[in-house]
């Protein structure tokens, strides 16, 4: 048990409620885009109705739920680990990153890259059983969510490869129903793409004299922290519009604008309590309140798209 909650910190397992939401309001914008594939609505969540196929329906709809969920869980158990063990150097000359597992010599290097391809391996043999675009594409997801590891490297847009690697969650799971594209998937895709990049500069923020003394890049450490703090407040601007947009455009209800009352509140409470001068609390901005922000919002959108 103790192996299996070193790798479980390792990869940050509890930071899944991040994208996770996001990748069941795909899923479930991919079920609503196909009411006659699958049956949606609670009367035929409850078995109303005479068609037998409500029952048929819903067990495919389950099947392929545990398949995204999977899909999830292996991508970004992948880049997590191999996010560690590229920066394993780094991070043991870091003080505040020095207490992770490699660096601490919980868990091996070797280990941890084993576990990465291992786990990339398995994402691309759960995506063959979903459909074949998704199988297609899987290379590409793990490209761009394995790739983000070398970015600090080289430039300051880091944050946005990491925001684009979750903003694939949504738009994946809402493939993985539907098989096609669709504007709706792709507007909620745009605002986790600039949520994560906006509450990763702030967390950043934590390393910018550290990034400057080793060359590695990030806003902070190319701008100052006010700046950065400027730079994260306009991402987040535009993932409050953006999910403002998607709600014109899907028609949604009551329900889904509380749940972006909820959203833009969580994001201008992170900004209220992270200052230049004063980092204390940003891991509550990080972790609390961005939490908060995924998982009440998905609440509300799904229960929107339930209950009409």
């Amino acid at each position: 048990m103790s192996t299996v909650k070193n790798y479980f910190s390792l990869i940050k397992f509890s930071h899944t409620i991040f994208a996770m939401p996001f990748a069941i309001i795909g899923f479930c914008l991919g079920i609503e885009a196909f009411p006659g594939k699958y049956k949606w609505g609670l009367g035929s969540m409850i078995g109303w109705g005479n068609d037998i196929t409500n029952f048929v329906g819903w067990e495919r709809v389950l099947k392929l739920l545990v398949l995204v969920i999977l899909c999830m869980v292996f991508s970004r158990s992948a880049a997590m680990a191999f996010n560690r063990y590229l920066d394993k150097s780094f991070d043991a000359k870091n003080p505040r990153t020095a207490i992770r597992e490699i660096p601490a010599g919980i868990i091996k290097a070797d280990s941890a890259l084993l576990f990465t391809i291992v786990c990339s391996a398995l994402f691309i043999i759960t995506t063959f059983f979903i459909n074949k675009l998704c199988f297609f594409l899987s290379p590409v997801a793990l490209l761009v969510v394995l790739g983000y590891s070398y970015t600090k490297r080289f430039t300051a847009l880091c944050h946005l490869v990491l925001g684009l690697g979750l903003s694939l969650a949504p738009i994946g799971a809402y493939l993985a129903v539907a098989g096609k594209f669709d504007w709706l998937p792709v507007l909620f895709s745009l605002a986790v793409l600039f949520w994560v990049s906006g509450f990763d500069i702030i967390y950043a923020l934590q390393d910018e004299e550290f990034d400057k003394s080793n060359n590695l890049h990030s806003i902070p450490a190319a701008l100052g922290k006010i700046k950065a703090l400027k730079v994260s407040e306009w991402l987040h601007v535009l993932s409050a519009l953006l999910v403002i947009i998607a709600g014109l455009y899907g028609s949604f209800g009551l329900f889904y604008w509380i749940g972006v009352a909820v959203f833009a509140g969580m994001l201008v409470y992170q900004h209220s309590i992270v200052k230049p001068h004063d980092l204390k609390r940003v891991n509550i901005a990080f972790m609390t309140a961005n939490g908060i922000a995924s998982l009440v919002f998905a609440v509300f959108v799904i229960g929107d798209m339930f209950l009409k």
